[in-house]
């Protein structure tokens, strides 16, 4: 073979991998927001450059029915409320990830390898600087009742939280609160009766407090929060002191995704180690990993709040939290406790506990 036809044949095989992605397309689904995710899409794009990502930011609800759309099914969906999440991989929905990164990965943060947690973000309280000129900010969930309690006046139509009925991700945080404290369904009434404002998202949520219409904000994403304040000095945020939740976004492959290449491709870097560096080292999104280090780890978090730390659990516990009974009757009980000291039942008139007697029946 002459030196020319050498060099060619190298060549072609230096360009291989580029060309077997040339202008290859790739859709994400996704419940993330893309500011917060910006480095992590950045380094992607840069690690495979002819990959045509189309990156959709959606809220859980909405990147939930987009599943279910058989006419034009994404190759990845991103979701951080982990029961539609589990519910749509138990329907049939994901396809199995053989890769050394998914064989890997933590065994608590996926399922038969099909669905992956590849973050580790803490649930948090946020408050604006107006709140500490009237009263000594939460710390704990107690410390937040206790407030709405006794400053009720003072922060009425100025708190904030997830909606459970616009919101996967809401829902599923009240779930997991009713869970680890006997005293949730008293912090519901108490934000009730003082007529806290649910959202659909915790944008909502931060763009009230910097614009002042809130004053304090429970149960928002950790990552979001932590990624505003850096922005907006009035917000602070405060990981509870006394238990704090951890939700991690799950990610797989659509069972029909039209570039599945593409699709594993972009798993397997939100899984691989350059991938979590980035999340540990640039995004408020946490690295699962135990290898990387930054200031956004699990590790690091644990270190933080310790034993108080709970990690809502990626198995198929999840499921029940979908199951339409148990669904109806959590947001029957939400409804009433939310309503219950803003509009409480009225007392029983003395005419009211009577037996009734129908006089025509004596007649």
């Amino acid at each position: 073979m002459s030196i020319r036809r050498v060099a060619f044949a190298w060549l072609l095989g230096a360009l291989a991998p580029s060309l077997a992605w040339a202008d290859t397309p790739l859709i994400v689904e996704a419940a993330l927001d893309r500011e917060v995710a910006a480095p992590l899409l950045d380094a992607f794009e840069a690690a495979y450059p002819h990959i045509q990502l189309t990156f959709r930011d959606r809220s859980t609800l909405e990147v939930d029915a987009r599943i279910a759309d058989t006419n034009d099914p994404p190759d990845v969906v991103i979701s951080s409320a982990m029961p539609w999440q589990m519910a749509r991989v138990n329907e049939g929905y994901a396809r199995r990830l053989d890769s050394p990164a998914a064989r890997e990965w933590p065994a608590w943060a996926k399922w038969r390898n099909e669905v992956f947690g590849f973050t580790f973000e803490p649930i948090v309280m946020a408050y604006r600087l107006d709140l500490a000129r009237h009263m000594l900010p939460p710390t704990t969930h107690a410390d937040l009742h206790t407030l709405l309690t006794q400053q009720r006046g003072t922060l009425r139509d100025k708190v904030t939280t997830y909606s459970p009925v616009r919101s996967g991700i809401g829902y599923t945080l009240f779930q997991q609160d009713a869970r680890y404290t006997t005293r949730f369904w008293d912090l519901v009434a108490a934000m009730g009766a003082a007529d806290a404002n649910l959202e659909a998202n915790t944008r909502s949520m931060l763009e009230g407090l910097s614009e002042g219409r809130y004053w304090l904000g429970y149960n928002l994403l950790g990552s979001y929060a932590m990624h505003w304040a850096q922005s907006h000095p009035e917000v602070f945020v405060q990981v509870p002191q006394d238990y704090s939740l951890v939700m991690m976004r799950m990610a797989f492959i659509h069972r029909d995704a039209p570039h599945p290449a593409a699709a594993r491709a972009f798993l397997d870097f939100l899984l691989g180690r350059e991938g979590q560096r980035v999340i540990a080292g640039e995004t408020p999104l946490f690295s699962v990993r135990s290898d990387v280090v930054g200031p956004y780890t699990a590790q690091r978090l644990r270190d933080q709040v310790g034993e108080r730390l709970y990690p809502i659990p990626l198995n198929t516990s999840l499921l029940a939290f979908v199951d339409p009974s148990r669904r109806a009757a959590f947001m029957d009980r939400w409804q009433r406790e939310f309503r219950r000291l803003t509009h409480p039942a009225p007392a029983p008139s003395a005419a009211a506990t009577e037996p009734r007697i129908d006089k025509r029946a004596q007649r």
